[in-house]
């Protein structure tokens, strides 16, 4: 045989024996075959150095064996995170993951999807904006391409890896509440397109209520707002009557920690701060950012797990919440007394320089 020739599998079955047919059963795992005649032409692929390639596997399985993979940002390690478990979970099945991001933008959420299946991925593993409303995902439903959201809480439509977004926020309201803290709010971007942010409230709320709370504040940032410091400054500031704001990611919360010394306060005396997500670089802040900590490898791997499944005719099923739990840090304390309220304004002072910082929403 040529030594620069191409082996192929009629070279194995040759050597072994047999039918082409019978070692590609043998070699596909996909049909009966004698133990002598699997051990030679295991025997035979491993002595030619034979094996399947990508592209020969997806002509005869009519697959692509892509996947494709969309997040709103790969500079959130929130969803960097996630994207890793999902290539964890993927290896060794011959599954490639074809990755697109959309900065949060619901219209680039769609154009993404429709140019993923464009390349006629084999299912797709997303998180979006309005995935209930995206007509490329109806459409891969149609065509039969399963779909696996991440971080999502439950939807008719599709199934999810997520953490209980509820639950969680109910958790940072007891938090607050166990601290002393009456006057609290809620720090949202694109509230009205992320049911993650909109379920965080909601617990937050309900719980604020079972405790004998005021109804948390809902302070609505623009990315621009959110994005310069002077200007959230600004925003605290015309809510200095609450001793607590909850972010609804840890990103935010590190930009209010920014804002607030603008302000001249302090955290947490003068204002605590509790973020989710529980990014590794809230504990490397000089006051370690109080969160939500979640563990979005695992719902990487969930959401391929989940996929792989579908991909082998196990229908799609809702799996139950993955954990998380509160992590204490230095920014979550008892609020100033009334009678100090004051001392805190006084410190403000009279204008505040611009600075530039860049924010994700989880």
């Amino acid at each position: 045989m040529n030594p620069n020739a191409k082996i192929t599998i009629k070279d194995v079955a040759r050597q072994a024996g047999c039918g082409v047919a019978t070692a590609s059963r043998v070699l596909n795992n996909s049909g009966p075959a004698s133990a002598e005649v699997r051990e030679k032409v295991e025997n035979a692929a491993r002595d030619l150095g034979f094996s399947f390639s990508a592209t020969g596997r997806a002509l005869q399985s009519s697959r692509s064996m892509t996947i494709g993979c969309l997040v709103p940002s790969l500079v959130n390690p929130v969803f960097a995170e996630a994207v890793q478990g999902i290539q964890l979970e993927l290896s060794g099945s011959g599954y490639q993951l074809l990755i697109s991001s959309s900065s949060y933008d619901g219209a680039v959420d769609n154009e993404a999807v429709a140019t993923l299946l464009s390349k006629d991925v084999d299912g797709l593993i997303v998180t979006m904006a309005a995935p209930a409303r995206s007509e490329p995902l109806r459409q891969a439903q149609l065509r039969g391409i399963p779909v696996s959201l991440m971080f999502h809480d439950p939807l008719d439509e599709f199934v999810t890896a997520h953490v209980d977004n509820f639950a969680a926020a109910r958790e940072v309201a007891r938090r607050f509440a166990g601290h002393g803290h009456r006057r609290t709010g809620f720090l949202a971007l694109r509230f009205a397109s992320s049911d993650r942010s909109r379920n965080r409230y909601t617990g937050f709320q309900a719980e604020c209520r079972a405790h004998g709370l005021a109804d948390p504040v809902l302070i609505e940032l623009s990315e621009a707002d959110a994005n310069t410091p002077d200007k959230l400054a600004a925003i605290l500031n015309e809510h200095g009557d609450l001793t607590a704001i909850f972010a609804s990611n840890d990103f935010l919360a590190i930009a209010v920690q920014k804002a607030v010394r603008l302000l001249g306060w302090r955290v947490p005396q003068d204002l605590s701060v509790v973020g989710f997500d529980g990014i590794e670089i809230g504990r490397l802040l000089e006051a370690p950012l109080a969160t939500i900590e979640t563990e979005p490898e695992a719902i990487g791997r969930q959401a391929a797990r989940t996929l792989l499944s579908a991909l082998q005719g196990v229908p799609l099923r809702q799996l139950p919440p993955l954990p998380f739990h509160f992590r204490d840090g230095a920014t979550l304390a008892k609020p100033r007394p009334e009678n100090h309220d004051d001392d805190r304004g006084a410190t403000r002072p009279p204008s505040v320089p611009s600075l530039k910082i860049k924010l994700n929403q989880g």
